[in-house]
């Protein structure tokens, strides 16, 4: 008996488990995706030319708002979960929806669709969304390079644009941000890494991506997206938490599962969280990953002319997806200001233009600070609306890239960075090598 399926995801994780567990799969009819968390991905076809077979006409990509009567429509059989960050509770809300529909509710094996390598593999994976994956990603590029070995980054997934187009893409230089028209969610994760002189890959088929970056690389980094698993079975599995949001590991799927798999963990942003919560995150980590190596990390803020804040009323820009689904209410732009003393932090909420007051409708926890949205040409043209209309003395960039470079700001900014630096022994360094084996 053919089951009908629908894949629920947020471009990513839905398309990867497609290819590896229902691709060429006549057990399973898959009559469509549905689509979340990121603005604008609905509405599009997963095409023929990564369907498959059985698809030749491609497969439909519907709003997450519709799988209600998308079951009833098609009597759907399965639902197959395949999104990240999301709290245990949200799950099952929408696990019971599904199941009161009489269709099956499914979230697949985390290591049933890791693919293996010829390559040794270091995934950099996280709780939740914003725990600093990125610097610690960074972090460990330079410890390869000090080794003497060439790594290469593979980036969880971000096709947003045509699918067709983002089979397998390769960045190495600025002028392929322009030639695969990333987005600025996008730039804000490979660009930091390209700087460094990093190679990137990223698209919509793993297992096409992971044959073309083993054939350059002697050890690759599973570099994450949001608090997903890795796609690729690690050699060393590094797992980073924020004890701002301590707790949190427990929570949240699959950041727990991360948690449990993980052979280091990283607690970050120790300089700027209270003890008991660094202790709490401990704690959780010593009861549920007892076997896991813990590292305790800074993520050390980088701030250009910082005497130039105390005083000023800033408006505060910070990463994106941190502040959305990461639930953040504040990032490094925020601790900035205050460490700082500036007079006040401007309330941007009555500045948004266009998707951005959606934004706001949407995340109404976000009230204090600006999240750079940016998934589409219209969304940035907002994005710079907001940050132009906004009554400041000063804009605080704490986002991964430098964003006045790629809109027009008509007021002074000040750029924030932050970068992974180990907070005592035992450092990062030395417990990836212990437990990582390298041929010489």
């Amino acid at each position: 008996m053919i089951e009908k399926v629908i894949i629920m995801g947020a471009a990513g994780r839905d398309f990867h488990n497609f290819n590896v567990y229902f691709k060429d799969n006549s057990r399973y009819d898959v009559i469509g995706f549905t689509a979340t968390q990121i603005p604008g991905i609905e509405g599009r076809l997963y095409p023929p030319e990564l369907s498959g077979k059985l698809y030749p006409e491609g497969i439909p990509i519907y709003p997450e708002e519709q799988l209600v009567s998308l079951i009833r429509e098609h009597k759907a059989d399965l639902v197959a979960f395949s999104y990240s960050d999301i709290s245990h509770l949200e799950l099952m809300h929408k696990a019971s929806a599904v199941m009161a529909e009489g269709a099956d509710f499914i979230l697949i094996g985390a290591t049933y669709t890791m693919l293996r390598s010829q390559k040794p593999i270091i995934a950099v994976c996280a709780v939740r969304t914003g725990c600093g994956k990125s610097q610690t990603t960074r972090k460990v590029c330079k410890i390869m390079k000090k080794m003497g070995k060439k790594a290469v980054v593979v980036r969880h997934p971000m096709p947003y644009g045509g699918l067709a187009s983002q089979v397998v893409q390769r960045f190495s230089a600025y002028e392929d941000f322009e030639t695969h028209k990333c987005t600025i969610e996008e730039r804000e994760e490979y660009e930091p890494l390209v700087s460094q002189g990093i190679v990137v890959y990223a698209g919509a088929d793993y297992g096409q991506i992971l044959k073309s970056a083993e054939k350059e690389a002697d050890v690759i980094i599973w570099d994450g997206g949001n608090n997903d698993t890795p796609f690729y079975y690690p050699d060393v599995h590094i797992v980073v938490f924020d004890p701002h949001r301590a707790g949190h590991e427990l929570l949240y799927y699959p950041g727990e599962t991360n948690m449990i798999m993980a052979d280091i963990a990283v607690i970050n942003k120790v300089d700027s969280a209270a003890p008991e919560k660094v202790a709490q995150v401990r704690k959780n980590i010593e009861t549920h990953a007892p076997e896991a190596d813990i590292v305790l990390a800074d993520s050390a803020l980088i701030v250009e002319r910082p005497e130039q804040i105390q005083g000023k009323r800033v408006l505060v820009v910070e990463d994106g997806p941190t502040l959305t689904h990461g639930e953040m209410p504040f990032g490094a732009g925020t601790i900035v200001a205050e460490r700082y003393q500036a007079a006040s932090i401007v309330e941007p909420e009555k500045y948004a233009s266009g998707s951005i007051k959606e934004t706001y409708t949407r995340y109404p926890h976000v009230r204090s600070v600006l999240p750079a949205m940016g998934y589409t040409k219209a969304q940035i043209h907002d994005l710079e609306q907001t940050i132009n209309n906004a009554d400041c003395d000063l804009v605080l960039f704490a986002t991964p890239i430098d964003l006045p470079e790629l809109i027009t700001i008509n007021k002074p900014t000040i750029r924030v960075r932050y970068e992974y630096q180990d907070h005592g022994t035992p450092r990062l360094e030395e417990t990836l090598m212990s437990r990582l084996k390298l041929d010489d």
